[in-house]
């Protein structure tokens, strides 16, 4: 009944061909039209999951409550700490006034009360030290803050190296601080910019690039309607700093990350290269298919027809699914690598009719006939692979497995359909000579005398080679399937190396503050936690005492930072004049000492020395180097100086929303101890946050689940696409051993797939496992074809037409999956890769497993 449905629409599509042909064309084009103004695509990872898992609810909830999805981080960074917060605070202020682009803006740890409360921050004991080393620096700091200039500094300088010759300083202490004044002021003589930082002169240590960086929490207006909604925003940005001159004035530079900035370059990088590698790819198909067909008509038939289906597929998908996702816009090529198969079969069996009877519409006919079961069961098995993903959380690809399972039928119609009607009108010349691979009869040969040790020889292979799966990786982690050198994903890698910026941060929400206490005081004793923070962090601990030390330093350094009258600036000759002095102090204090303070000492003495020596412009700009950050330190440290206690009640509103939600849910937020960017780490770290905190969520905790879910869903997936399969073909073909000879085969090269995988490195991830489900219902479609003609009784299949449409269709399959390999996205990259893998190992297991498993025909054709 199968094959005389499928005979009579060729038929009829024959004998009406200009009205079907021209039917599909206003399909396709009205299709075109539907997709163009209603073609969208959701970046945003975090919608690939199906909202309804627990999990999910709790991140959504989350996301809900503190809106951290759409928020853009600006991370500004610059040689010094002073330059770094001169320039965010510029551009925080510059942004806060563009309202069209911003709905909110917010400098993250900076600020007023930052500023001000910064010490009550530190433990006890390091503000007992840090205000005990500010008051016994106060004379050298009175000097500066009334003489702010070559003459001052130097000025403070000789202050302190007296005091060395008091004995009440160590020069060896002075070595690094002596060292860092030379190497600025050498920069100078160089004719190079450096930046002079006072926080890094007067630190212990050197400083790191997290103390050299400022964050500004930004919260932008998003286009919906645009393909990349928050490009306006972050383009905003970085007018506003290149309008400062970040570069020039500041030294710094400005780098966007988080969920806005991270989805616009995803679908930038997603785009990148798409239309080169689309075209590359239809070239080569192209000469894949004039090798399968040597006919410029029917590879045009076959191409229109294409995108015919294409077009269609396109518009029928929008319509399912509303906007495509990162997995599911991978439809196009899968409809390219697989609804060219059903055209180069039927056309192919076309060609060798045409051979046989060189009447166009007879042969058409016949080949309607032979292909119609073949072609009927391959589409059928390939959409049901694919749509058994829609019963899994995966929504990603669910989604894809929705819009390429209708793509499957679309391209199966459309080759029954408009193809024969374009063969028709077209009438491409008939066929010279047989179309199948007359030189492959020694192989049918071989296979046939040699069927047993090569289906041993294949099975022990492959079953050897099953211990290597349990070293089979599953890399769970998203960030890896971006491209890490875009800026958004380059910038989280880099904060992501520091604990503290929470880049990898836990949360347990509550509704209760004494709840979030305990919590807290749970999570601290887990040995895979570094710390924990929630709103009680910035209410400081042991106030009274901090203030009274502060209070303390404010009464010696208040006066000193603020004088009552500030020098006149000195002319240069007094600055020349200052510069010999300390010249000649430095020297002395130095003598033929040898320890590291007296090597710096000499140093710094010949750099200033140098300084004396060089043109006025030279010494302007060495003043400048180290005044302009003077000034922002005296400014910080008068701040530092009016610190007023901290209570949950006066602390500002826009840190409480980020801790406590308006309808009084409260974060806890944990942070992992260890490497950052360990997998195994970050595992361990989840895992054990879980354990304490079952409904934890975000970071490592979503991504552990993520993972989980996707797993669980290919599993699913792959049992009920194995299921299906083998039921449809168990229906179509009747025979148990005969559904045998079609799945054997492709468990086999399913299992050495992944064997395959796991001796060159290549890992699962939640874009690359869609190839093995897929190989379910794309490998079963190809042995099919096989299958069917053994049972009708054809023997030596290798020399005949079927094998040459197998041949080029698996390689037209596998070489536009393997386009997707060039794609500069990871993630797309390695779903290529494994799925051409794949491909090339079930043609190998079509071509060469399957005959021999199948044996000699039960009966002989005439």
């Amino acid at each position: 009944m199968l094959t005389n449905i499928v005979v009579s629409i060729v038929k009829a599509c024959t004998r009406f061909a200009p009205f079907v042909l021209i039917l599909s064309l206003v399909l396709a084009v009205a299709s075109s039209i539907y997709a163009a103004r209603h073609f969208a695509i959701n970046t945003d990872i975090n919608k690939l999951i199906s909202p309804d898992l627990d999990w999910r609810k709790r991140d959504i909830q989350f996301e809900q409550a503190f809106d951290r999805e759409k928020l853009i981080l600006a991370v500004v960074e610059a040689p010094t700490p002073e330059l770094a917060g001169a320039a965010a605070n510029a551009l925080s202020e510059k942004l806060k006034t563009d309202t069209r682009n911003f709905e909110a803006v917010q400098p993250l740890g900076a600020g007023e009360f930052f500023s001000r409360n910064g010490l009550l921050f530190l433990p006890t004991e390091e503000v007992a030290r840090t205000t005990g080393q500010l008051e016994a620096a106060a004379p050298l700091i009175e000097i500066m803050a009334g003489d702010p200039s070559i003459r001052g500094l130097t000025g403070a300088l000789e202050t302190g190296l007296a005091g060395v010759k008091r004995g009440q300083a160590n020069l060896d202490n002075a070595a690094r601080p002596f060292t860092y004044v030379s190497e600025t002021v050498e920069k100078v003589l160089a004719k190079q910019d450096p930046a002079f930082s006072w926080r890094e002169l007067v630190s212990p240590k050197p400083l790191t690039d997290g103390d050299k960086r400022s964050f500004i929490e930004v919260k932008p207006i998003i286009d919906y309607e645009a393909l990349e909604p928050g490009k306006n925003a972050t383009d905003a940005i970085r007018k506003a700093a290149a309008d400062l001159k970040f570069a020039e004035d500041y030294h710094a530079r400005v780098r966007l990350t988080g969920p806005v900035p991270i989805a616009n370059e995803e679908y930038s990088t997603v785009q990148e290269g798409a239309i080169v590698n689309g075209l590359g790819t239809v070239l080569v198909v192209l000469v894949i298919l004039w090798l399968a067909l040597h006919s410029a008509k029917i590879i045009f038939a076959v191409f229109v027809n294409l995108f015919i289906g294409l077009a269609i597929t396109t518009a029928v998908g929008l319509w399912l699914v509303g906007s495509l996702n990162l997995l599911s816009i991978a439809f196009a090529v899968l409809f390219v690598g697989l609804g060219v198969d059903f055209g180069i079969q039927f056309s192919v069996r076309y060609r060798s009719e045409r051979f046989k009877n060189d009447n166009l519409a007879e042969a058409l006919a016949e080949a309607a006939r032979r292909s119609a079961v073949p072609l009927s069961l391959a589409a059928m098995a390939t959409a049901a692979g694919f749509l058994c993903f829609l019963p899994t959380d995966y929504k990603g690809i669910a989604e894809l497995g929705k819009i390429a399972g209708a793509g499957m039928v679309i391209a199966f119609i459309s080759s029954i359909t408009a193809l024969p009607a374009l063969l028709t009108l077209l009438n491409p010349p008939g066929e010279s000579e047989p179309v199948g691979y007359a030189f492959l009869a020694p192989m049918d040969k071989f296979l046939e005398d040699y069927r047993v040790p090569i289906i041993v020889g294949t099975l022990l292979i492959a079953i050897a080679g099953l211990p290597l799966l349990y070293f089979m990786k599953f890399d769970f982690n998203p960030i890896n399937l971006r491209n890490p050198h875009v800026e958004s994903i380059a910038t989280f890698l880099d904060l992501r190396k520091d604990p503290n910026t929470g880049a990898n941060a836990i949360n347990v929400l509550t509704n209760s503050e004494a709840d979030a206490r305990k919590i807290e005081a749970k999570l601290e004793k887990l040995p895979e936690v570094a710390s924990v923070r929630s709103i009680d962090s910035f209410v400081p601990e042991d106030q009274p005492a901090k203030l009274k030390l502060i209070e303390k330093a404010a009464k010696v350094l208040m006066p000193v930072i603020n004088p009552e009258s500030v020098d006149p600036a000195p002319t240069d000759s007094e600055n020349v004049e200052s510069l010999k002095s300390s010249v000649d102090a430095l020297r002395r204090t130095a003598g033929d000492g040898k320890g590291p303070g007296a090597v710096a000492s000499r140093r710094l003495a010949d750099a200033l020395q140098k300084l004396a020596d060089a043109d006025q412009a030279m010494r302007d700009k060495a003043q400048d180097v180290f005044v302009s950050p003077l000034k922002v330190t005296l400014d910080g440290m008068k701040a530092l100086l009016t610190a007023q206690p901290v209570t949950a009640k006066n602390l500002p509103p826009e840190l409480v929303n980020a801790w406590k939600s308006r309808d009084g849910l409260i974060r806890v937020e944990a942070l992992p101890k260890g490497d950052p960017n360990d997998n195994d780490n970050l595992r361990r770290f989840a895992d054990a946050v879980l354990a304490a905190e079952p409904t934890a969520i975000g970071g490592p905790v979503s991504i552990l689940k993520s993972g989980d879910t996707i797993v669980k869903a290919f599993i699913h997936a792959g049992i009920w696409a194995l299921v299906v399969i083998s039921l449809l073909l168990w229906i179509t073909l009747r025979r148990f051993s005969d559904v045998l000879m079609t799945m054997v085969p492709l468990l086999v090269a399913g299992a050495v797939t992944m064997e395959i995988c796991v001796l060159i490195g290549l890992p699962l991830n939640f874009a690359n496992i869609v190839a093995l489900p897929l190989l379910l219902g794309i490998g079963v479609a190809f042995k099919i074809y096989y299958v069917v003609a053994w049972r009708s009784g054809r023997n030596n299949l290798l020399q005949t037409s079927l094998t040459r449409a197998i041949f080029f269709s698996a390689l037209t399959t596998a070489t536009a999956f393997g386009s997707l390999w060039l794609s500069s996205h990871p993630g797309t990259a390695s779903m290529g890769k494994l799925l051409a893998l794949s491909f090339v190992i079930t043609l190998a297991a079509v071509l060469l497993f399957q005959p021999a498993l199948m044996g000699k025909p039960r009966e002989i054709s005439e």
